[in-house]
Order: structure tokens, then sequence, then C-alpha cells
């Protein structure tokens, strides 16, 4: 009987080694946990604070550039954004403050790349501290969607649509998506920041995505250009064949005349030729232009005068008055 009781105490020896390993396993499994939220801790904590920020001028945000630099506006670093950028500011980006736009700063944001597993570990964390900053709904990025308070999927959604040839004309159409809420839209509806498309700069396939351009008005609108040397004012479009008033009335407050690309049109120094070649001016005209340059001082030389020589009808003489043309 006492044998058997001292036989009763003995722990065998598998037993032991399983509890043992099993304390170490829990352990371990304990230390993982702790370790995974403190990375992803210090993933938020950069994510949210970034490395550096400069403040800038537009002419040096043009200039940034380099891993994790590339110049870009607050939110528009691509659909795939891994390096989980921030604020930045775009080349060539305006950033005058509209009506109704909340005011910004220009900020180049330089943050260190980050890994693919890093990316995929923040998106991962049910982690939600709302942001407000200006973005274009056409190019933020996932993450940066995110960022404004976004659940993943939400997000992914509204990318999908881009890449399926969605694209978001006016700050209306992003509160149509069906994953922006009312409230969403109302808080982030001042931060919302479409850049207008430049009819001196864009090209045919651009102008395609403005509503009811298509092929036929895409091609016309760059040729037309062409001839002009450069539109000077949006309501030149309506110049081309059947380009009524109400399909500019449907794209007028989308565009925008930059003066960046064209020369003013060299009325007084041009030959007739290149007089003649101008949509404005045929070939009387152009031949009048000439002598009336050579034989009027350079204070005379004016559209008006030409009107007053009888060179140009009113309406005519209008539409050249508007035009940019080079000094005398």
């Amino acid at each position: 009987m006492e044998n058997f009781k001292k036989d009763g105490r003995k722990l065998s020896a598998s037993f032991v080694t399983g509890a043992v390993a099993l304390v170490f396993l829990i352990i371990g499994y304990q230390s993982a946990l702790f370790i995974h939220k403190a990375t992803v801790a210090r993933i938020i904590a950069d994510r949210e604070n970034p490395d550096t920020v400069f403040i800038v001028s537009n002419a040096l945000a043009e200039m940034e550039d380099g891993p994790g630099g590339e110049s870009g506006a607050a939110g528009t670093n691509g659909s795939e954004g891994g390096n989980l950028s921030g604020n930045r500011v775009g080349k060539g980006r305006r950033t005058e403050v509209r009506k109704g736009q909340a005011p910004v700063n220009d900020t180049v944001r330089k943050d260190a790349l980050r890994s693919d597993e890093a990316v995929q570990a923040y998106r991962s964390v049910k982690y939600r501290k709302k942001e407000s900053f200006r973005f274009d709904p056409n190019t933020v990025s996932i993450d940066d969607l995110m960022r404004l308070g976004f659940s993943l999927k939400q997000a992914q959604s509204i990318d999908n649509y881009r890449k399926k040839g969605g694209r978001f004309r006016r700050k209306e159409d992003f509160a149509k998506s069906y994953v922006v809420a009312d409230s969403v839209y109302r808080r982030l509806e001042p931060y919302i920041s479409i850049p207008l498309l430049d009819i001196n700069e864009a090209d045919s396939a651009a102008f395609e995505t403005l509503p009811g351009i298509g092929k036929y008005f895409a091609a016309r609108m760059v040729s037309y250009r062409e001839e002009l040397g450069g539109y000077s004012y949006k309501e030149q479009l309506m110049d081309i064949p059947h380009f009524d008033g109400e399909k500019f009335a449907g794209l007028e407050d989308l565009i925008e005349v930059g003066e960046g690309h064209y020369e003013p049109f060299r009325l007084w120094s041009a030959t007739e030729k290149e007089l003649e070649a101008h949509p404005y001016i045929d070939r009387y005209a152009a031949h009048s232009i000439v002598l009336f340059r050579e034989n009027s001082p350079k204070e005379e030389l004016t559209v008006e005068n030409l009107v007053k020589a009888g060179i140009f009808g009113e309406e005519r003489g209008n539409m050249l008055a508007r035009c940019r043309i080079a000094e005398p």
C-alpha cells in the first residue's frame, strides 16, 4: 500500500516534458502577440508621423524627386501607393485656395519607403484615425483613402471604379459613390480638389474624358487649337462646327485656359501668309493688316483701329480682340 502511494505521486517524464513544452508554447505565443502588436503600433506611428516635413514654395516642390519624395499632391501618389506617402505638393499644381476650399500649405512630405509587408500590416489593422486633407478622388491612393476614413474594402471599391474607366469630374460625382456616406462627404467636400483640364495642354485622349466629347470633337479641339496658335478663352471652342452652347455649358466648369504653352499671336509682326492662316483672318484682311501696320504709328496698332478702318466687322473684331496678341 505504501509503495502504491509513492508510485501514485510520481509524474511521468513525458508528462513533465509536455507540461514544460506547453508553458514555453504559451510564453512564445504571448511574446509573438506582443511583438506583433508592438510592430503594428510602430508602423501606425511611422505612418501618421512623417519622417520629415518641408514647407516649401511651388518652385522647390517641382524640383523635389527621389525615393520616398516624388512630387505629388496630397493623397495623389497613385492607386498602389506602397510607400505610405502623405501630404505633398504636385508639379505645377496651383495652391491658391478657391471659394469653399479648406486652406492648405505647400508641403512636401518625404517618408521612408515601406515594405509590402508593412503596407499590408497597416491596411489590415482596424484602426481609424480620420484625417482631412486636400485630395483628388481620381488619383488618391488606397492608403490615403483609408487615412480619410474609408475602410480597406471601401477604398478598393473606389479604386476599382477608377480602374474600369470611371472618373469623378466634379465634387458631386464623388458624393454619388455608394461607399461615400453623406456625413463623410460633408466632412471631405472642402478638401476635394479636382484639377481643371487645361485646353491648351490636353491631348485628344484627355478631351474625351469631358462630358459629351467623343473622338471626333476631341480631334477637332486639338486641330483647332493648332490653327489658333493656342486658345485664348474658353468660348473659342464654340467656333468649332456643331460645338454648340449646350455642349459648351456641359463642360465649361471643367476646363481652363493655360497661357504657358503657346506664344501670343504675332498680329503686328507675322507675315501676310501667317496672318491668313489664322481662323479669324481671311486673305483680304491679312493683306489689309500688313498695309495698315506699314502706314500707321506704333501707338495706333490696335484691333479697335482695324475695325474702324473697315478691315474687320465688329463681331470678328471682338473675337480677335479677346485673343492673346503680342505687343507691337
